[in-house]
């Protein structure tokens, strides 16, 4: 083969997203799914501009196991649009599982139909896929059920952590048989894979997972038999064997959109895969992600809180941002500051939704009155609690003056 495949891999797509979203007066739909489709409709673009020969999803298309029609539609558009470029394996993740066995995945429908240049991968399988460039042998192991990959093991009477390593030795060896059957064709060849590695840095998908996780050694992936492994369900970006010479590439594109404020600072895209054998590489193609701002303040000790946390706001670019302001406040500076006003200036500069305004508030220390406060004059146990509030020196005496006729006037009464 004189000519690299040029391979599209993305994953973890979840449409039906709706964090911080509002109803978009174009389409209907939330205006976050309406990001997520977005993102697809601009990777599509890339992969058409690029010629793209493959296009591998490693798993998870919506964000429910039943998604609802409309979300269907809108990601079968894009699916055709991209068979139409060039043959599309679709993973089967965790969240494209059906409920329960008996019943069709969420993915399924392509299968049944025959789309063409679509195949549906829900089976631990190797298939040779022929391209315009060449053919290449793609490895496909879908999210591991448990109850079809230990159903002729005897597991009564195991503990979890038992079964978790009975599963994670059978996931082994169904991914070694994989690699036997590669090695034996003379072609590229290529992994993908839906799960938990080990040693991955996990990201936000914890918060929206589907069924308890099973972790896949990386030794199990990281085979030079292999030349490029395209793995799904871990939001973060990252390349397991980095810096690791004489193995493939295992990486997870990461999901293309920001989930919620535990990815703010993550990249979002997806990779685009010059796949050869021995000579494979890669890149990291990112795509204008909704970004998510957090903006801190410590307003504990401020004259004027509102008017910081406005100069605060106009230091950053938050134009069609998710914004949070995390406040730390006195109950002095809390009474001072006016949320409506911090509001009103997140709008004008263009922030596309306000998560929040959170107000860690200090608690007030006790106040100290001594083993006996009962000989306490009015005054005296006045002027300790003022020091307990840390109150100026110069103010308590005006307090403690003016607090004096008071005082008098309810002793002669």
């Amino acid at each position: 083969m004189s000519q690299a495949i040029r391979v599209l891999h993305f994953a973890d797509i979840h449409i039906g997203m709706e964090n911080y979203g509002k109803t978009d007066p174009h389409t209907g739909l939330s205006s976050r799914v309406v990001d997520f489709l977005r993102r697809m409709d601009e990777m599509i673009d890339y992969a058409r501009e690029n010629d793209v020969d493959l296009v591998i999803f490693a798993g998870d298309a919506f964000k429910t196991r039943q998604p609802n029609p409309t979300y269907q539609r809108e990601f079968a558009h894009r699916i055709r649009d991209l068979s139409e470029l060039a043959p599309v394996v679709m993973l089967v993740g965790n969240h494209d599982l059906p409920p329960t066995l008996l019943k069709a995945s969420s993915i399924e429908i392509y299968e049944t139909l025959r789309v063409p240049n679509v195949l549906v991968a829900a089976d631990y399988e190797l298939h040779e896929v022929m391209t315009k460039r060449g053919p290449v042998a793609v490895g496909c192991a879908p999210y591991p059920i448990r109850s079809r990959l230990l159903e002729d093991q005897r597991t009564a009477g195991l503990t979890i952590g038992e079964t978790d390593a009975l599963l994670q030795e059978k996931l082994t060896d169904i991914l070694d048989e994989l690699a036997v059957k590669a090695d034996a064709l003379d072609m590229p060849r290529l992994l993908t894979g839906h799960f938990t590695v080990s040693g991955a840095v996990v990201g936000s998908e914890r918060s929206i997972m589907l069924g308890r996780d099973i972790a896949v050694l990386l030794s199990a992936l990281a085979d030079s038999r292999w030349d490029y492994v395209a793995l799904g369900h871990i939001h973060k970006h990252q390349n397991l064997t980095d810096g690791k010479p004489g193995l493939p590439p295992v990486v997870y594109t990461g999901s293309m959109e920001r989930i919620d404020f535990g990815e703010e600072g993550d990249p979002k895209g997806f990779c685009w895969v010059e796949l050869a054998r021995h000579e494979t590489r890669w890149q990291f193609v990112e795509l204008h992600a909704r970004p998510f701002v957090t903006l801190t303040a410590d307003l504990r000790t401020v004259a004027n809180p509102t008017d910081k946390v406005v100069k605060l706001i106009a230091r950053h670019d938050l134009k069609d941002a998710v914004v949070r302001l995390l406040l730390e406040l006195s109950p002095e500076t809390e009474a001072r500051l006016n949320e409506n006003i911090l509001r009103d200036e997140l709008k004008r500069v263009g922030v596309y939704q306000i998560a929040g305004v959170r107000k860690q508030v200090e608690s007030p220390t006790r106040a100290r009155l001594g083993a006996n406060p009962e000989g306490l004059t009015h005054i005296e146990l006045l002027e300790r609690y003022l020091i307990s509030k840390e109150i100026p020196e110069d103010r308590r005496d005006e307090l403690l003056e003016a607090a004096h006729p008071i005082f008098e006037g309810m002793t002669s009464e």
